[in-house]
């Protein structure tokens, strides 16, 4: 068993998922209680997560020095890192910030951690702080242009340290330094595939002779549980679409097709009217993502009365919540809340109905893998991602029928360009946004002051870091253009190249 001490990071459950990638054993725990533990399980390794903290500010989560005299092996990631050089006489300071890619230069790798890394790599940082003075004992084997001590090593004490994230899709060589710390552990690497039947099996203890209703959305997610439910359930299981205007065109047409695949028929809830009703003068982010989670609820719950009086004992609400869900919605003690997802975070306190979400502990790319598992066709499983609150998040302020027709013609656009280049596959999100913002522009000779698109265009795997895409000028000049021509009342289009982190992919 190895143990991670979480400090709060986005991305804790993540190294869980690596390590347990390769085959160990791992157990997450909040510092408090990190020694207990490792004095009575004794693990194989320890590792210290990132968080969103200074290690300077009050309050600020600490661990007992004693983990470092234990002859364990340690790994300190970012905050890890530089709590570790604190404790053992470094010094750290607010330094130069950096968020998304970097370029490492291993300056030494004979040494068993770097194991198979190459003199340079790319890698992905997220951090405020940084360590100016390591402890004595300690060697630096890699640097960044503007870190000096992004990846150090105590061989004798067994301690490691880096500053930057090896456990995200992005850090190229993550993968191998991982791999690296748990031969340092002596724990064996194995393959670990995921099982569509236990996840079954675990759905039908859970539910009992219960009826499950279904929120699907047609998007991957959903889609994945959904079918998991079906083929677990049968027709116990019962999908229900909730039309509020806010998804893209034909997602209603897919959602049927889908279903019917495993013989089932979705309900179908149309309720555009009322869902731009209740977000009539909304314009905070936060506000919006909570009035539609909570309008899905009322709609799921008035559902559930419809089928009880039917006969049908219906006691739990099947989510396609996914890790970066929760974790965004501030899933741990120390973690930050970076917004309430509307499934997440944005559901009301009181709730009649149990939630079932068999993939909450998955990400992305697990996801579409148990898809492939499940047989759902390829068009579904590969589909592109769209947030549950919909277009109401890629709407700056408020949500009008007049903006909500601007953003669904300007994707429209977006994903028929794309498509034309052959480049749709290539991306994990294409999508405008309504900035809120406005400029001048000319048209037919004639001054206009109208709205602002940003385009926003990402590449990924597992959704928790992205980069934006790099698409030929040739095809961001046409969807530009379309979108001028097109696209009522917008006076120009800007291309987002913000990387993830610092930036959220949705805007809101």
């Amino acid at each position: 068993m190895l143990l991670i001490v979480d400090f709060g990071s986005q991305t804790t459950h993540l190294i869980g998922r690596r390590l347990r990638e390769l085959g160990a054993a791992i157990t997450i725990l909040p510092p408090e209680k990190a020694l207990a533990a490792i004095t009575k399980e004794e693990p194989k390794g320890i590792i210290l997560s990132g968080g969103p903290s200074s290690v300077y500010e009050k309050g600020a989560p600490q661990i007992d020095k004693k983990i470092f005299a234990l002859g364990i092996p340690l790994l300190g990631i970012c905050y890890g890192m530089q709590l570790t050089s604190k404790l053992l006489g470094g010094t750290v300071v607010s330094g130069k910030k950096e968020y998304g890619p970097a370029t490492l230069h291993m300056k030494d790798r004979a040494w068993p951690i770097a194991k198979d890394l190459p003199t340079e790599s790319t890698i992905w940082m997220s951090h405020g702080d940084e360590v100016i003075a390591m402890p004595d004992g300690f060697d630096t084997l890699g640097s960044t242009d503007h870190v000096p001590f992004a990846f150090v090593a105590n061989m004798k004490k067994q301690i490691f340290g880096v500053q930057f994230h090896p456990e995200v899709d992005h850090t190229e060589y993550g993968s191998q330094i991982l791999k690296n710390f748990l031969s340092l552990c002596n724990v064996a690497i194995q393959e670990h595939t995921l099982d569509p039947a236990l996840l079954e099996a675990s759905i039908r203890e859970t539910v009992g002779d219960s009826y499950v209703i279904g929120a699907v959305s047609g998007g991957v997610d959903s889609t994945v549980a959904g079918v998991l439910a079906a083929k677990s359930l049968g027709d116990k299981f019962i999908p229900i679409f909730v039309d509020n205007g806010l998804m893209r065109d034909g997602t209603r047409q897919d959602v049927e097709k889908i279903f019917n695949g495993v013989q089932i028929k979705p309900i179908i809830v149309n309720v555009e009217k009322e869902m731009l009703k209740r977000l009539k003068g909304v314009t905070d982010p936060e506000k919006k993502r909570k009035i539609i989670g909570g309008f899905f609820i009322d709609v799921f719950e008035q559902e559930m009365q419809r089928l009880v009086k039917s006969g049908k004992d219906v006691t739990f609400l099947l989510q396609g919540t996914i890790y970066s869900d929760v974790i965004e919605s501030k899933g741990t003690k120390h973690a930050d809340k970076i917004k309430s997802h509307h499934n997440v975070g944005g559901l009301p306190k009181h709730m009649k109905l149990k939630l079932l979400e068999p993939l909450r502990d998955l990400y992305k790319d697990e996801v579409r893998k148990l898809g492939t598992l499940l047989k759902i066709p390829d068009e579904f499983v590969h589909k592109q991602k769209f947030p549950g609150p919909g277009y109401g998040v890629r709407i700056r302020g408020e949500v009008t029928k007049e903006r909500l027709e601007q953003v669904k013609i300007a994707d429209d656009i977006t994903l028929e360009e794309l498509q034309k280049a052959n480049l749709l596959h290539t991306v994990f999100h294409s999508f405008p946004v309504m900035s809120g913002a406005y400029s001048t522009a000319v048209k037919g000779d004639g001054r206009v002051f109208e709205e602002v698109i940003a385009l926003r265009i990402t590449t990924s795997s597992d959704e928790m870091t992205f980069g934006w895409a790099h698409l030929p000028y040739e095809t961001l000049q046409k969807i530009s253009s379309r979108i001028i021509n097109e696209v009522p009342n917008i006076s120009r289009v800007l291309y987002d190249i913000t990387t993830k982190p610092p930036a959220t992919v949705e805007w809101e």
